[in-house]
């Protein structure tokens, strides 16, 4: 098969579904990698580094597209400079490995249909032992609870660690982490190296033992008798009586908090609010909200996606994509979960698809004219397709 990389037009985004080190392992499999030019290049990736691992570069991304068995991208396609939709451009009766973020883009999931196009959405892999490997939701939350410590290590008028000088002694900063999967474990780690004293907070009492692990102190609340996981492994959606436990366990350690890095995020839909307004208040001024949940709305009420603003002299980061911010290793780190994912796929001699497994029937979004994925056929999305 011949497989196509385009190169990212989402602003901002720096990383390559393929680095260079991975193409030998398709063509390997008797495949053929095809990638638009300069497609690597913010990731630290040049052509001549692609073609001298044997890959070979389009004469132009409509090219690119329309001779393609498989794209394989990053962001979700979307409307090109060239007045053209990405995919649109895909080749109709193909195949597409990707974000697609398909609960909330009915257009995307629309041409796919009509098209014929066979989807696998990244974000859908499940979450089970054996995906661990393809897991990019994880990969990147790795690299995105890292960033989110350091954004606030440059807005916080403050040093993280411990000083002890001949002017006197500093106190280390006080970080909060709401939230312990894989971005709050992460930042736990990068603030406790900093230097800070890092409390956490989880309302799943199984994750103590990880926290306090990692060196931080573990805040507990009182919990409502809920589940607090799908089936599959992400978190769910919970009462408003846990939510407001939530709040009053978070807002009692704010009188001495510096930062607050926010990762409470509920797979396809609106992150919850752990912080109100009036919690902000609570805020010494020049503290640091960092809220990884930004692009679902926000765990602050004050967050605006995308920005940095101030309120009530409270520094608050809607931070949006930071694995972007490293698109070296975020690349490094996507392309192998792409390629486990590929041979995981592709396990069969004809290269047919086993939809009976796991992951191929739990990360398929569309096939044959048809939505396959149950949770987007039974959204608006699935009912306007």
């Amino acid at each position: 098969m011949k497989i196509g990389i385009p190169k990212e037009i989402t602003v901002g985004e720096t990383r390559v579904a393929v680095i260079p080190n991975m193409v030998p392992l398709y063509i390997k499999a008797g495949h053929e990698v095809v990638m638009e030019k300069n497609a690597g290049l913010a990731s630290g990736y040049d052509d001549a580094l692609y073609e001298k691992s044997g890959a070979t570069l389009a004469i132009s991304v409509e090219a690119l597209y329309e001779n393609s068995d498989i794209i394989i991208k990053v962001q979700p396609p979307k409307m090109h400079a060239n007045g053209k939709h990405e995919a649109e451009m895909i080749k109709e009766g193909s195949m597409f490995i990707g974000y697609m973020a398909p609960v909330n883009n009915e257009e995307l999931v629309s041409i796919f249909v009509k098209r014929k196009i066979t989807s696998f959405s990244m974000e859908f892999i499940p979450r089970i032992t054996r995906a661990q490997s393809m897991d990019t939701l994880s990969s990147m939350a790795t690299l995105s609870g890292y960033k989110a410590v350091l954004i606030a290590a440059n807005y916080l008028p403050k040093i993280f660690p411990l000083l002890m000088t001949a002017a006197g002694s500093i106190r280390p900063a006080s970080v909060f982490i709401l939230g312990a999967g894989v971005a709050g474990l992460q930042a736990i780690a990068t603030a406790r190296r900093l230097g800070a004293n890092v409390e956490a907070f989880d309302p799943r009492k199984a994750v103590e033992e990880q926290v306090r692990s990692l060196g931080a102190n573990f805040v507990e609340m009182a919990v409502p008798d809920e589940d607090m996981e799908t089936k599959g492994g992400y978190a769910k959606a919970q009462s408003d009586a846990f939510l407001i436990a939530e709040q009053k366990a978070i807002g009692d350690r704010f009188h001495k908090t510096d930062v607050v890095i926010t990762t409470a995020q509920i797979f396809g839909k609106t992150a919850p609010i752990l912080i109100t307004e009036e919690m902000v208040k609570k805020l010494n001024p020049g503290s640091v909200i960092v809220d990884l949940a930004a692009e679902q709305g926000g765990n602050c009420a004050l967050t605006e996606a995308g920005k940095t603003v101030v309120k009530h002299g409270v520094t608050i980061i809607g931070a949006t994509n930071l694995p972007a911010t490293v698109g070296v290793h975020a690349s490094q780190m996507y392309a192998k979960n792409i390629n486990n994912l590929f041979k995981n796929l592709f396990q069969a001699e004809d290269a047919s698809l086993d939809f009976e497994e796991d992951v191929t029937a739990g990360a398929c979004i569309t096939h044959d004219g048809e939505i396959k994925n149950e949770l987007v056929k039974n959204s608006s999305v699935g009912k306007g397709a």
